[in-house]
């Protein structure tokens, strides 16, 4: 049985390169200020009548700053900034009901930050009313909302499931104290514990995890004990990710001490220790860095062949229309992205003035919607699927079987390739985001992309 030495894993850039996440094609640094709010509305309005969408809310407030979080969040130990943005919501919401034809509805709707959970049990009905009100549940919906344990209690729980609320998010990052107070974020196992039982006490059966690899002073030892420690909540799906080092994006990165990093060959060690233990408890394997219980939306999509790639990871949702509101957040619609302006003063201030905030977005060309299902096939299955995408797509036989070429052969030709398409083999699949790359037109130049592992 032939298996990749980590010799051949450097060789072709697993421990040097930096590539994107392939969250989405093109990525977001390759967004440009043509898309406008012009298009926004027009893409809104171009939503079938009695149609489904996916809603996303942002909530870019923090009462305390974790140091290795990059996301766009602002700290605040009051309500008072955190409820004038609920009014900005609302507003945003009200010129999002104007602008949606009639009868949509929502498969999926997801709070995310920040820390939505900062929110008062008052402002969470009050939020969760006013989406109601612009578009209802779908029959099989899924509402998920980010938890943060530090910062919920039973009232604001008690309004979560009252909303509908029936899939939780929790970050763990990792639940050894030395590195919580290195990465900035105490957090117990303890509270991460009650939080679990009071979720499942309130009916809410789906519970994700996100747990970090890569983190400052972790060690093989520490990572197990951390995976242990979570498999004892029984969550119904993980996200193993790695720890994205950018203190040149994430300023507040640099509290995180450079030389405490484990090298890119101890990141895989420890991706792998982690991933082992999941396995052996019985968890599928999802794409890249996730995993599920045989029970799970996403095993049952990838065993269907219907699991897709978004912004939040991946996803059972099928909806192809993503509306993003609040500040920064992106939308994804057939015609493109669009993304709204990050700031929240600059956001509130175009709500304010009756317009939604677009700042830059992506209109899609036909090669991009090519590239981009190409590259979701390797991210979500490890393999290209030639039929459908010679079927979907204006690309000759040939041409195909190009990109395919030369895939492999920026790969010591150790990808199995054939007519009916492109595959990873499972000694190779740390290499996906590696070999994503190769079906990018784009200059990855430009951005400061992760670590390939």
């Amino acid at each position: 049985m032939r298996m990749v030495s980590k010799k051949q894993l450097s060789d072709m850039g697993l421990f040097d390169a930096k590539v994107p996440r392939y969250t989405s094609y093109p990525t977001a640094p390759h967004f440009n200020p043509a898309i406008s709010e012009g298009n926004f509305r027009s893409w809104i309005k171009a939503v079938p009548e009695n149609g489904q969408i996916s809603l996303y809310i942002h909530v870019p407030f923090c009462r305390r700053l974790c140091w290795f979080c990059a996301c766009r969040t602002q700290g605040t130990t009051k309500d008072a900034p955190v409820r004038a943005y609920l009014q900005v919501l609302k507003d945003e919401l009200a010129l999002l009901k104007g602008t949606l034809p009639a009868g949509v509805t929502l498969s999926r709707l997801h709070w995310g930050g920040g820390t939505p959970t900062l929110l008062a049990p008052d402002m969470m009905t009050e939020l969760a009313q006013t989406i109601a009100d612009v578009a209802p549940f779908a029959p099989g919906y899924e509402f998920s909302v980010e938890i943060d344990p530090n910062e919920v209690d039973a009232a604001r729980l008690d309004a979560l499931a009252a909303a509908g609320m029936n899939r939780a998010s929790i970050g763990v990052q990792d639940f050894d104290e030395g590195i919580q107070q290195t990465i900035g974020r105490l957090q117990s196992f303890e509270i991460t514990r009650d939080a679990v039982d009071m979720l499942r006490a309130r009916g809410i059966t789906s519970v994700n995890a996100d747990i970090l690899f890569g983190l400052p002073h972790q060690t093989n030892a520490r990572i197990t004990d951390s995976v242990q420690k979570l498999l004892a909540l029984a969550p119904d799906r993980v996200a193993l990710y790695g720890y994205a080092h950018v203190p040149w994006m994430a300023k507040r990165q640099q509290m995180i001490p450079s030389d405490a990093l484990p090298t890119p060959q101890e990141r895989l060690e420890l991706f792998e220790t982690a991933r082992k233990l999941f396995t052996w408890d019985g968890y599928e394997e999802i794409g890249i860095d996730h995993f599920a219980t045989k029970e799970d939306g996403l095993s049952r999509a990838l065993k269907a062949g219907t699991l897709r790639r978004n912004f939040q990871g991946y996803t059972d949702d099928t909806s192809n229309v993503l509306i993003g509101l609040g500040a920064s957040s992106i939308s994804r619609f057939p015609q493109g992205y669009a993304q709204n302006a990050p700031a929240t003063s600059a956001h509130a201030k175009a709500i304010a003035e009756g317009r939604f905030s677009t700042a830059k977005g992506h209109a899609f060309s036909a090669e991009d919607k090519l590239r981009s299902r190409l590259i979701e096939m390797l991210m979500c299955d490890f393999a290209i699927d030639a039929e459908e995408i010679l079927a979907n797509f204006a690309i000759k036989p040939e041409a195909l079987q190009q990109m395919f070429a030369d895939a492999n052969s920026a790969f010591q030709g150790l990808l199995q390739v054939s007519e009916t398409g492109l595959r990873v083999p499972s000694d190779m699949q740390q290499l996906t985001r590696l070999i994503a790359r190769s079906f990018d037109a784009y200059d990855l130049s430009k951005a400061g992309h992760s670590s390939a592992i």
